[in-house]
C-alpha cells in the first residue's frame, strides 16, 4: 500500500466519482485510477466502494477506512513539516521598542542597520510609553528600546542617543507665536499643561526647570500623549513644553518656539537588559554610533 493510493482514495471519496477525481484532482486517466482503487481494495481485504452509474458510494468498510486514511495523511504531513524545521533552525528574533513618536526618526535607520541580517532574523516593532518599555526590557519582551533614562532600574543599561531640546508649544495665533523664542517667565505667566505620570522622567525635567527658575506652573490639566497635547493646546489656548521630536506631529492649529537661552534638554537613550545574551543586540550596539550619525544627517538635510 502506497501513499499515493491513500491520497487517490480520499480524492475519489470526496468527489464521489472516479471520473471527476481523475480529471479535477489527480490529473490522471480514469481507467488507471479504477485499477489502483481495485489494487487498494485487494490490499485492504475489503470492498471500499460501490461503483454505479451515478458515481461511487463508500461501503461501511470504506467509511471507516476513510477516517483512518485522513489521519494517516495528516500525520505524514506533520512529519514532513517537523523534518523541515529540524533541518532549518528557527530564526533568531529581535524585538525593538520605541517611545511613541520616536519611531518616525529612528525606525528606518534601525532597520537599515539590521538590513544585512534581516533574512536570518525576525524583527518586531512596538511603541509605548517609556515606563512600559522599561518593563518590557525587564521581562524579556523587548531586546532594545529607544526610551528615557528611567530611574531605579539597576538591571537596565543605557546608552545616550541624543539630548533633545525642549520647546514651547502654543496655539498658532497666540501672541507669543510672534517671537523667535520664549522666556521661562513668559511660560510661567500663561496657563500651562503639564505632562502626566505616563512620562515621569520628562515630568521631572520640567518640574526641576521651573523650580530652579523660582517659578510655579499654572494649571492642573495634564497630557498623556502627543495627540492629546495638540488638542488641548489648540482648544484651551494654554502652553506646554515638549521634546523637539514633537515637531513631527504639529498640526496647523499649533506651533512651537525654542526657549530663550537654550532651555532644558532631555536624553533619548537606547535601553537594554544587562543580562541579555542576544548576539543581534551585541551587533546592533556595535553600530549605534553609525545609527546616530545617519539620523543626525537626515535631520540636517
Amino acid at each position: 500500500m502506497e501513499l499515493r493510493h491513500l491520497r487517490f482514495f480520499v480524492a475519489v471519496a470526496e468527489e464521489g466519482s472516479l471520473t471527476m477525481a481523475a480529471e479535477k484532482r489527480l490529473r490522471t486517466a480514469q481507467p488507471s485510477l479504477s485499477r489502483q482503487m481495485r489494487d487498494l481494495e485487494f490490499e485492504v481485504g475489503a470492498q471500499l466502494m460501490i461503483r454505479g452509474a451515478k458515481g461511487i458510494a463508500l461501503t461501511a468498510a470504506g467509511r471507516a477506512f476513510l477516517d483512518h486514511v485522513r489521519l494517516a495523511l495528516a500525520q505524514v504531513e506533520a512529519a514532513g513539516t517537523a523534518a523541515r524545521r529540524a533541518a532549518q533552525p528557527a530564526k533568531a528574533s529581535f524585538s525593538l521598542g520605541f517611545l511613541t513618536g520616536q519611531e518616525m526618526d529612528w525606525l528606518p535607520e534601525a532597520v537599515r542597520l539590521l538590513r544585512d541580517d534581516l533574512p536570518n532574523i525576525d524583527v518586531t516593532v512596538s511603541s509605548h510609553y517609556s515606563p512600559d518599555l522599561a518593563d518590557g526590557l525587564l521581562r524579556g519582551k523587548l531586546d532594545l528600546a529607544f526610551m528615557r533614562r528611567e530611574e531605579n532600574m539597576p538591571d537596565l543599561e543605557y546608552r545616550l542617543v541624543v539630548r533633545e531640546p525642549i520647546m514651547v508649544v502654543m496655539p498658532s495665533d497666540h501672541p507669543l507665536a510672534g517671537q523667535k523664542a520664549v522666556t521661562i517667565k513668559q511660560i510661567a505667566n500663561e496657563p500651562f499643561i503639564n505632562m502626566s505620570n505616563t512620562a515621569p522622567v520628562f515630568r521631572k525635567v520640567i518640574a526641576d526647570y521651573f523650580r530652579q527658575a523660582g517659578l510655579e506652573m499654572k494649571g492642573d490639566q495634564k497630557i498623556d500623549n502627543l495627540g492629546m497635547a495638540m488638542s488641548l493646546v489648540a482648544s484651551t489656548r494654554a502652553l506646554t513644553l515638549l521634546p523637539a521630536y514633537a515637531k513631527n506631529f504639529l498640526t496647523w492649529s499649533v506651533t512651537s518656539r525654542p526657549i530663550e537661552g537654550g532651555g532644558p534638554t532631555i536624553d533619548l537613550v537606547i535601553g537594554y537588559n544587562k543580562a541579555s545574551r542576544s548576539s543581534v543586540l551585541k551587533q546592533f550596539l556595535s553600530k549605534v554610533d553609525e545609527l546616530i550619525a545617519r539620523v543626525a544627517h537626515n535631520q540636517d538635510v
